[in-house]
């Protein structure tokens, strides 16, 4: 996430005076995405930005806090909704993604692992007639 990170352009931003929450996926969530398309998203700078910023929310949330909100909205404007599960974990965006290990605190943030990198929806187009 961190070498993603750099080649989007966010260093600044997720440096600055915040405060965050990061939803960063795992190693392994990277390593299931096939290469070729993850060299292409890394490639493709706005496609990264768009996708890394769907990972991060304004604000010190906790897991706790992302229970009881249900939904948060990312920096790159698309909601991010949560459901706690029978066995005490939270899912994301009905099972996307899963938070592997939360509340990480950083100095600018609160860091929660995810299982698996989470896509933006498509923006749906409407025909103007």
């Amino acid at each position: 996430m961190t070498a993603a990170i750099a080649a989007a352009g966010l260093v600044d931003t997720l440096n600055g005076e915040g405060p965050f929450t990061v939803f960063a996926p795992s190693n392994e969530a990277f390593a299931a995405i096939p290469q070729a398309d993850l060299d292409a998203i890394l490639a493709d700078a706005d496609q990264l930005t768009n996708i890394l910023s769907y990972h991060v929310v304004s604000g010190r949330l906790s897991m706790a806090d992302l229970a009881t909100a249900g939904s948060v909205t990312s920096l790159q404007g698309a909601e991010l909704t949560f459901t706690t599960q029978a066995d005490g974990s939270l899912s994301i965006n009905g099972g996307a993604a899963r938070l592997t290990c939360a509340d990480v605190t950083t100095a600018n943030a609160t860091v929660h692992v995810v299982d698996h990198v989470l896509t933006p929806p498509v923006p749906h187009l409407v025909d103007s007639l």
